[in-house]
């Protein structure tokens, strides 16, 4: 049987969780306070995802680089190729917080966005 500890981080209190194994079905989650422990542990031993977060130049803004994110999380074996594709573009101000800078980045259904207003030069 395999053990995983993990540290829960949808609440301050940071529980303990083991994750118990048996040919890659969960046997038993023990630890978590409450069921967003559990939660949380079940997807993280069967498909963890991440929110990605980076910054990207500006062309003719009052800000040279706006700060974006994923929409919402991704896989997190997709993180390195979303980065990539982060690091191939750029954006024209003027840009407000939600705008999408790059639709469906990698296949995974989840937009990129700006995460900051940036005004143009004027």
């Amino acid at each position: 049987m395999e053990e995983r500890m993990l540290t829960c981080i949808n609440c301050p209190l940071g529980c303990s969780v083991k994750v118990e194994l048996e040919n890659g079905t969960i046997k038993s989650i023990t630890g978590n306070s409450c069921e967003r422990g559990r939660t949380y542990a079940e997807k993280e031993v069967t498909s963890p995802t991440r929110i990605v977060t980076s910054i990207i130049p500006v062309l003719d803004g009052d800000v040279a680089m706006v700060s974006v994110k994923t929409a919402s999380d991704i896989p997190k074996e997709k993180i390195f190729d979303c980065m990539n594709a982060i690091n191939t573009i750029e954006a024209k101000a003027p840009i407000s917080i939600g705008d999408v800078l790059i639709k469906n980045v990698c296949g995974t259904n989840v937009d990129i966005i700006a995460t900051k207003n940036i005004n143009k030069i004027k």
